[in-house]
């Protein structure tokens, strides 16, 4: 067991299915208490969806496991209401540092720009990220977390699925409207369903230390390529919370991974590596050791009649770049509202093939960096590793070169610039900036009432109308009526006014101030500018003056009612 973590034992409890015989019948069924499980579970929740989540263990996951989160990750996690716990208790970082050999190479910040409410990472072990999203679960009212529960069997006709779950007591039936299968990389539910993942394992094989020491490195993210103290090979150093510090040491394909991870072989490694900095021969102790080898893979499909693929189950991806956990997330934050709509009869189920259309085209983009990441990290013949390090060696003195270094992409929010949900930008409206429709809102610093916030906490969970104003106190009578007369067809669109100036719209319409024009200036934003934003905070459209009908059209479109 670790010595800076003690494991929560989550409480078994028998179901009363198991003594009354009784099928359970639930509209939606979540299987795995992992981050992405607990994160999908937690976003129905959001939109008063009662959930049943399983798991067939009864703690969190052994090890630091996934490590870093990434901005976008972050400000999901704020809507599900762990976010601030996680950044409080993690080590925020912007900066990345490669060296070659002894040299330092390359560098980047993640958030160049003032003014966001998230860092564009936070490092922290994936046991704490679970007991946060657990605790937070457990304490919802639309959620039955039920540990040590397992799912041994799944069949679906064309309306339900039914499930058998097996637990200490006996089993017991689950019929349910929807699944989610949530249940990790080797996702029994896709081996039960006779589906298959497609894509390409590395010959390569990564040592994972998780290592406590007291150490005032700063708190960055440091990779070497061919160091001193790990010649030929690869290592990357992250600062964790807790005084542990996680480090991957390349080994090779012929290492034997047994052999490998016996503290007698890792010591010696890590001793040489903190060895190399300044000499010091520092104490530190051996928490949790790992081997892994890098995967590339993806389902065709994450949607399959009413069995929904989320995280490792429907992807995988090498640990470089910290795509894992984080995609996962934004699987789970654009399939909730989706799945509400559907369920609610306000949305045909086509919908939910956009959710697999969007999140396919996610795991695509993140497979092709994470490959070439792999691929830069680990070359296979003479030629691409003498081409590597002389890209290496060019990085330190010219532009170009520092392009070409990849020590692995790290995790961006996807652009889903080509999706069907979206509304195209039509003349003579036009736009500068990226929040072109498909694209993560930017945040900004805002005023509500006076007091600070942030702009991507006043949206979300349902569409929103953001509209820019100039003098919110100024607005015309039409337009207020416009404004407050925006949802169609049962579907809620939300308006909010955003303006330079303080005052209150007429109507009661809600309202942020921007004093500095940040998000004026992020959106491109003139006097009348609108933006129609998705629930899960993606631009689905965007105009330059305010017309009932195109606003009509644009949420038709993104519900797929069109």
């Amino acid at each position: 067991m670790l010595t800076t973590y003690t494991y929560p034992k989550f409480e078994y409890r028998t179901p009363p299915e198991i003594a009354s015989g009784k099928t359970l019948k639930v509209p939606v069924v979540v299987v795995g208490a992992g981050p992405v499980g607990l994160g999908a579970a937690l976003d129905l929740q959001l939109h008063d969806i009662p959930v049943l989540l399983l798991d067939e263990d009864d703690t969190v996951s052994i090890g630091s496991r996934g490590v870093c989160y990434a901005k976008r990750a972050l400000e999901i996690l704020d809507r599900y209401g762990v976010g601030e716990a996680v950044c409080s208790k993690g080590v925020s970082w912007n900066v990345g540092r490669t060296f070659f050999r002894e040299q330092e190479v390359y560098n980047f910040n993640l958030v160049p720009e003032p003014d966001h409410h998230r860092p564009g990472m936070v490092n922290l072990q994936q046991y704490y990220l679970e007991e946060y999203l657990a605790a937070r679960a457990a304490s919802r009212p639309n959620i039955d977390l039920r540990w040590k529960n397992k799912v041994v069997s799944v069949a679906q006709t064309g309306k339900t699925v039914t499930l058998k779950v097996e637990t200490e007591d006996g089993c017991y039936t689950v019929e349910t409207d929807w699944l989610i299968a949530a249940d990790g990389a080797r996702s029994p539910i896709r081996r039960m369903l006779g589906l298959d993942i497609e894509g390409k394992v590395f010959m390569d094989r990564f040592l994972i230390a998780d290592v406590v020491m007291k150490a005032d490195f700063p708190s960055e993210r440091w990779f070497w390529f061919d160091p001193p103290f790990h010649p030929g090979q690869s290592v990357l150093l992250h600062k964790q919370t807790d005084s542990v510090f996680r480090i991957d040491f390349q080994l090779g394909w012929d290492a034997d991974p047994e052999e490998a991870k016996k503290p007698e072989n890792v010591v010696p490694r890590i001793k040489a590596m903190l060895g190399a900095f300044d000499g010091t021969a520092r104490e530190f102790e051996l928490e949790w050791v790992s081997v892994y080898t890098f995967q590339c893979r993806r389902m065709g499909s994450f949607n399959h009649g009413r069995v929904l693929f989320v995280g490792d189950a429907a992807h995988q991806v090498s640990p470089f770049g910290a795509r894992g956990a984080n995609s996962g997330l934004q699987d789970a934050d654009n399939l909730g509202w989706k799945l509400k709509l559907v369920m609610d009869g306000k949305a045909p189920a086509v919908l939910l093939d956009s959710y697999s259309e969007e999140r396919v085209f996610a795991a695509a983009e993140n497979l092709v960096n994470s490959t070439r990441s792999t691929d830069f990290i680990t070359p296979k013949s003479k030629v691409s590793r003498t081409f590597r390090n002389a890209v290496l060696s060019l990085a330190k003195d010219h532009a170009f070169g520092r392009a070409l270094v990849n020590s692995g992409r790290l995790s961006v929010p996807a652009f889903l610039i080509t999706s069907s949900l979206n509304t195209p930008d039509s003349a003579p409206d036009t736009f500068a900036g990226r929040m072109v429709p498909g694209a993560p809102m930017d945040d900004a610093p805002v005023l509500e009432n006076g007091d600070p916030g942030w702009l991507l906490n006043k949206v979300g969970n349902c569409f929103f109308a953001l509209y820019f104003a100039d003098d919110p106190a100024a607005l015309d009578v039409a337009t207020v009526a416009t404004l407050s007369a925006l949802s169609f067809d049962n579907i809620a669109v939300q308006p909010l006014v955003i303006s330079r100036k303080p005052g209150t719209v007429v109507g009661g319409i809600p309202g942020l101030e921007d004093p500095r024009g940040i998000a004026a200036q992020r959106y491109d934003a003139k006097h009348g500018t609108v933006y129609l934003l998705r629930p899960d905070q993606h631009v689905a459209a965007r105009w330059r003056n305010l017309d009932a009908k195109k606003v009509k059209a644009a949420v038709a479109r993104a519900t797929c009612n069109a």
